[in-house]
């Protein structure tokens, strides 16, 4: 089966990455150190804030549940749409965007969050998480044959692989090429976008939030592919 949008790949791949960046960057530096994108992060910081003075443990301990419900519900959502014949990009795109427009609307409306496990915080925050759930869902679900969007360690690997290749003289073929590009352009869109967020959150608090949001609804205006004849 051919992927739907494959005629905006370069667009639906970089808008996703920078979205990605932008929020994880965001919620980290709002939320007191809680990751939403690259979400297994937040153990590491369990488990140093174990050993210090620090608050923010119950957060990062509901985030995983929370990040798990939402690709679940994403996939339930994919299926469904599938079942009819539908491709599922467009609405899971629509549910994001809303996903992050209520973390920006409900984090600024309740600031000052006080403590990071506080109610107000943790309600903000698996927001973010939900939000970046169902884009992790979209990645796995919908663009598999992208690079990844959401976190880059997997993408540097393979352009480092590609690039020692290319290096050692080994001649690139046309898809790993194309994979390289793909992969590149991700960690470029996903560096841009965490600059954007930190940035963005200094200056406008969650409001800052609703440039991602404006990113998705963007995307939802990438052209299908045409159909074969």
């Amino acid at each position: 089966m051919v992927p739907a949008f494959a005629d905006g790949d370069a667009a639906i791949g970089v808008g996703l990455a920078f979205v990605a960046g932008f929020v994880d960057a965001a919620a980290f530096i709002a939320l007191t150190g809680l990751f939403t994108a690259h979400v297994t992060g937040n153990f590491v910081l369990i488990g140093a804030e174990l050993v210090s003075t620090s608050t923010g443990v119950l957060a990062k301990l509901l985030a995983l549940p929370t990040f798990i419900l939402a690709v679940a519900v994403t996939r339930l959502i994919a299926l469904a749409l599938e079942r009819r014949g539908a491709s599922p990009l467009r609405p899971l795109l629509v549910l994001e965007a809303a996903a992050l427009i209520a973390f920006a609307i409900v984090g600024a409306s309740l600031s000052p969050l006080g403590s990071p496990d506080g109610a107000k915080a943790i309600g903000v925050g698996m927001l973010g998480v939900a939000a970046m759930g169902i884009q992790n869902g979209i990645g796995r679900l919908v663009i598999g044959h992208l690079a990844a969007t959401t976190v880059m360690t997997v993408n540097v690997t393979q352009a480092v692989i590609d690039l020692t290749d290319h290096a050692c003289g080994k001649t690139l073929g046309a898809p790993a090429a194309t994979r390289l590009r793909r992969t590149l352009s991700a960690v470029l869109a996903f560096a841009v976008g965490a600059l954007a967020g930190a940035f963005g959150v200094a200056a406008l608090s969650f409001a800052c939030v609703l440039v991602p949001a404006v990113v998705l609804i963007g995307l939802l205006f990438v052209p299908d592919r045409e159909p074969s004849p």
